[in-house]
């Protein structure tokens, strides 16, 4: 049975409990909804309740030699609700670290509840893959959203919505600049993300369009966008703050720093002391943006190396005015694109 601790309701009287590892959701009306959840997955016309799960060491532990979808009909046992209508998201982010906000405009509502986890499996669509379909795999590292509804959406306007929701979780990603952990582009989500959204089938309100042209996809994409980007400072401490850093934006094109120190011909400590310093000055946070998106160019193939190389160098030699900034940058330079 799960408690009553209540942390939000929406305006149709959706109620949201905190229990210790998992948030449910519970519908007050008849919804109908998409999920990528294993538990009544794709499309429903009928969804009860929602929740998604803190995955604990002993949960994963049990996962491993368990069937998934088996797993989460006995957590609604559990929690003491009809699996036959309920659908659930599992995550190794901690549940206290969740983000909910609410977007509206005039009659229309939407709300989105995230948990995000990004530091160790963010990745960007068409990265190397990391496991093939033959076992059951986790990989640990996840988005998860809840977007609730007040108004009517077919099944063909709650698709564009995840499309439009899942747009927006990458635009919170880049808004941070997450690295990928596989490649050297930015991360475009997780490799285990989660989403699930439901609408209201009582409602005579029916909205026939959610893509980015309508004001449903935008109340979609400002709620998911602010969503998991609180989720993400809270789980992860990743923030706007945080990214504003020269070695955090050069970890992206990563290269093993003891190299560079090896062949350093400052002394190593004062070299060091100066680049604390120097390495969260917005200008060089801007040399350094602007060097690493030639990177970029080169790799998407719009220029060439010996062109993007040529700029590069002179961004640095003519704007950079840290001398410890300005030998990362050569080195970085020196290796990717010479």
């Amino acid at each position: 049975m799960y408690s009553n601790r209540l942390i939000f309701k929406t305006s149709i009287d959706d109620k949201v409990f905190y229990l210790k590892d998992t948030v449910l959701v519970t519908f007050k009306h008849n919804r109908n909804g998409i999920s990528s959840s294993q538990l009544n997955g794709g499309t429903c016309d009928l969804y009860k309740s929602v929740f998604n799960q803190h995955l604990s060491q002993d949960r994963i532990d049990y996962l491993e030699n368990h069937d998934v979808c088996d797993y989460l009909i006995n957590e609604c046992k559990l929690m003491d609700i009809d699996s036959n209508f309920s659908t659930g998201l599992i995550t190794l982010a901690e549940m206290n670290n969740l983000s909910i906000v609410s977007k509206k405009y005039k009659n229309v509502e939407v709300t989105a509840i995230s948990t995000a986890g990004v530091r160790t499996n963010s990745s960007k669509a068409g990265d190397p893959a990391s496991y093939w379909q033959e076992n059951c795999e986790f990989h640990f590292g996840t988005i998860n959203t809840i977007l609730l509804t007040n108004v009517n959406l077919s099944k063909s306007t709650l698709v564009e919505a995840f499309m439009c929701a899942t747009e927006a979780k990458t635009v919170a990603m880049n808004n941070l600049k997450i690295p990928s952990q596989y490649s050297n582009g930015y991360a475009t989500g997780t490799g285990t993300d989660g989403l699930c959204i439901f609408s209201n089938t009582d409602s005579d309100d029916v909205i026939t369009n959610a893509g980015k042209h309508s004001k449903m996809g935008e109340l979609i994409a400002k709620a998911v966008i602010e969503s998991v980007t609180k989720a993400i400072g809270k789980q992860v401490w990743i923030t706007n703050k945080s990214q504003a850093n020269v070695l955090v934006r050069l970890n992206r094109y990563s290269l093993d720093i003891n190299d560079f120190y090896n062949d350093l011909d400052y002394d190593k400590f004062q070299f060091i002391s100066k680049l604390q310093k120097d390495m969260k000055k917005p200008e060089n946070v801007a040399i350094a943006t602007s060097v690493l998106n030639l990177f970029d160019e080169v790799d998407c193939g719009l220029i060439n190396k010996k062109e993007a190389f040529g700029l590069a160098k002179k961004i640095v030699d003519e704007n950079c005015n840290s001398y410890p900034i300005k030998e990362l940058l050569n080195y970085w330079i020196n290796y990717f694109i010479r």
